[in-house]
């Protein structure tokens, strides 16, 4: 059953499109013009057609979907391959308060978001404003706005005091923001970071220790897909390798 303001997929097998659907309303594509109201009727796994008879199945769109097909990247996005793991390692849940800060286009902030629903929160900060709107349509096309807090500001700029239950970190820089983040995160409390270079690791561990950071670590996620060939069975001609590292930490219970 599709209810109005549902985010559904149209798919061909080719062409992929994503909307919400609205009564009255027609969705434009380059095979044709579908009416709103004939997804609805049609439902999740239903089919619909177009004005020049082109058919669509109507499908129920993952995360997955969304954040690698749906959403509008005005940044490279964190794919759902180290999102996963993040989520996973900073071990969110409903009720928790999580700071983000590096919204860019909301892909991550998507996840954590479902992650900690439907009482919990993410407060992302995101000194790009640029960024801020396109997030934002992103954010509520996987209808989680509710969960969702974005202000433009610098991460320096946030004034919080044991206030999030685990952070995760997207800037260029965040050795320089660690006592922020420490002060922010309660005691015990997860935080993780997006690194493109080894440097930038180095430098962010520096200052985790030196901040009394405990349970360090640094992984590299990599996925390799298969053609899904029976008989010739063999590996993509392409991958998604390096797309960053991802180093973690814990506040320390033993001091503020």
């Amino acid at each position: 059953m599709i209810k109005e303001g549902d985010t559904v997929q149209l798919t061909d097998g080719k062409n992929r499109f994503f909307l919400k659907v609205k009564k009255g309303e027609i969705f434009g594509t380059h095979k044709g013009n579908i009416s709103h109201d004939d997804i609805i009727s049609a439902g999740f796994g239903g089919y619909v057609e177009t004005h020049k008879g082109h058919r669509f199945a109507v499908v129920k769109p993952t995360l997955h979907d969304l954040i690698l097909y749906g959403i509008k990247r005005k940044t490279q996005i964190i794919y759902p391959k180290d999102s996963g793991y993040i989520t996973v390692k900073l071990g969110l849940t409903d009720g928790m308060k999580v700071l983000e800060s590096g919204v860019g286009s909301g892909g991550l902030t998507i996840v954590m978001a479902n992650a900690v629903k439907p009482t919990g929160k993410v407060y992302s900060f995101e000194r790009e404003e640029k960024y801020i709107k396109n997030a934002y349509q992103n954010i509520t096309l996987a209808g989680l706005e509710k969960y969702v807090e974005i202000q433009n500001k610098d991460l320096g700029d946030i004034d919080y005091k044991e206030f999030f239950d685990a952070g995760f970190i997207d800037v260029r820089e965040p050795w320089h923001h660690i006592h922020t983040i420490k002060k922010a995160l309660k005691k015990g409390a997860m935080v993780g970071f997006l690194l493109p270079t080894t440097n930038q690791v180095s430098l962010t561990l520096e200052k985790l220790k030196e901040h009394n950071f405990i349970d360090l670590q640094v992984v590299e996620i990599l996925e390799r897909h298969y053609k899904p060939v029976p008989d010739r069975l063999r590996p993509e001609d392409r991958m998604v390798a390096h797309t960053g590292y991802l180093v973690f930490g814990r506040k320390s219970w033993e001091d503020g």
